[in-house]
């Protein structure tokens, strides 16, 4: 029978969600991420007040394990990504956290529907959840891991690939990290974007894997909207529209 507004209506002031791909109810609380107030990472990790909200950037299902920004809408590959042996033995990983597996497992959903530069920003927000819980290993390695999700995607335009840099850079990978910087250097990029690699360069050249944040490459103000802030679905293009505003490019 189908539901009632009434029914919907006081569902929804309880927080609960239908599963797109189980079809169950559960509780998910909702989310509206704050201004950031300082500036991001040169990957674009945002900074605080937001950058402590990672644990409810996304929902999950405790029936089934699908996670997803919102849970009630699934793309119809994402039944199969979670029926699948990698997704199930994902969420069975006790050696890695939580969250960096909700992250990892919206990244199985996202690789499994072709959108794969979306998939590697899951990949690299689980990688972050690595560097809070002081797993640098991890972290190195779900970073090298997105790096290959972008360059399996389409072309990679100039901001994008100054995340690629800074990840490799972050992954210790300091070859391709030099190469993949060079290369864009070569094709004079706008301003903002020189002045982000020419840091990078510096910083890959004296073997700094380090955390640094936009404002140390370009002049303030460096606060720009969170991507959370932008429209949820992956193929809308709403990371890309944000890098393209935090670059100037909007």
């Amino acid at each position: 029978m189908a539901e009632t507004p009434s029914t919907s209506s006081r569902s929804a002031a309880a927080g609960q969600s239908t599963c797109g791909v189980c079809g169950r109810e559960s509780r998910q609380a909702p989310f509206r991420p704050p201004p950031p107030e300082q500036a991001p990472d040169l990957d674009l990790r945002p900074g605080e007040p937001v950058r402590s909200t990672m644990a409810r950037w996304l929902q999950q299902c405790p029936h089934c394990g699908y996670a997803a920004p919102s849970i009630a809408k699934a793309h119809p590959a994402a039944a199969a990504a979670v029926s699948a042996a990698p997704f199930r033995a994902l969420l069975r990983d006790a050696s890695h956290p939580p969250l960096a597996r909700r992250f990892l497992a919206w990244a199985l959903v996202l690789e499994e529907t072709g959108a794969l530069h979306a998939a590697a920003e899951a990949t690299l927000q689980a990688a972050w959840v690595a560097d809070d819980a002081g797993r640098a290993d991890l972290a190195s390695a779900w970073r090298q891991e997105a790096v290959a999700l972008w360059r399996s995607g389409p072309a990679l335009d100039a901001e994008q690939t100054v995340r690629v840099v800074d990840a490799l850079r972050r992954a210790e990978a300091w070859q391709d990290a030099e190469a993949t910087a060079a290369e864009l250097a070569g094709i004079s990029p706008s301003e903002a974007v020189s002045q982000v690699i020419a840091l990078e360069r510096r910083l890959i050249a004296a073997h700094d894997a380090g955390r640094h944040t936009v404002a140390s490459a370009l002049p303030p103000p460096a606060r720009r909207p969170h991507v959370t802030h932008q429209r949820r679905d992956p193929a809308a293009g709403g990371l890309i529209g944000w890098l393209r505003r935090l670059f100037g490019k909007g």
